[in-house]
């Protein structure tokens, strides 16, 4: 016969059994990139380089996408909504997205003024999207990643590829694969 108090300790259980992969899920409930994972800028590339420095910042990282993307689509609805990356992004780097047909004015890094569609091809070859492109604190490309990541995970690591440094020894899939 079971006693009032074990009935009591197992609808106790019971309960948190129901409850707890709710407040998994609330803890890793998506947020808008545009909002958590991208900063604004007026696109002087420039002024927002010397802010990243300012700021104590590692890289700036810029986020090449086109609007009918399927992959950069995947990219902000899997990956760069996720809350752990948007908070690991945003300490480490200065975070920005062009569009590669975009007709609004940019100053890049050097101070020169043109289209984003034109600070994405002519500047950068950039010919299929999403390309991450990270920036030195000095304006020069490091690292760039073509496509989708895998998840969220492999994303993390390509920020930690960067923010420690690892860039300057070996190549991503190299870390990638020390890392496993």
């Amino acid at each position: 016969m079971i006693t009032k108090a074990e009935r009591i300790l197992r609808q106790l259980a019971l309960l948190v059994l129901t409850l707890a992969p709710l407040a998994l899920l609330a803890a890793a409930d998506p947020r808008d990139p545009y909002e958590h994972f991208f900063q604004p800028t007026f696109g002087d590339f420039q002024e927002e380089l010397d802010q990243a420095r300012a700021d104590g910042k590692k890289a700036v990282l810029i986020f090449f996408e086109l609007e009918e993307c399927p992959f950069c689509h995947r990219m902000k609805q899997q990956v760069l909504n996720q809350p752990e990356v948007q908070d690991y992004f945003r300490e480490h780097f200065a975070i920005f997205s062009v569009d590669v047909e975009g007709d609004v004015e940019v100053t890049d890094f050097q101070g020169n003024s043109m289209r984003q569609s034109d600070f994405a091809f002519r500047e950068f070859r950039v010919r299929a999207t999403p390309v991450f492109q990270f920036f030195d604190l000095d304006g020069d490309p490091i690292v760039r990643f073509t496509g989708a990541t895998r998840d969220a995970g492999e994303f993390l690591q390509l920020g930690e590829f960067v923010a420690k440094g690892h860039h300057e020894q070996m190549n991503f899939t190299r870390f990638k694969r020390e890392a496993r």
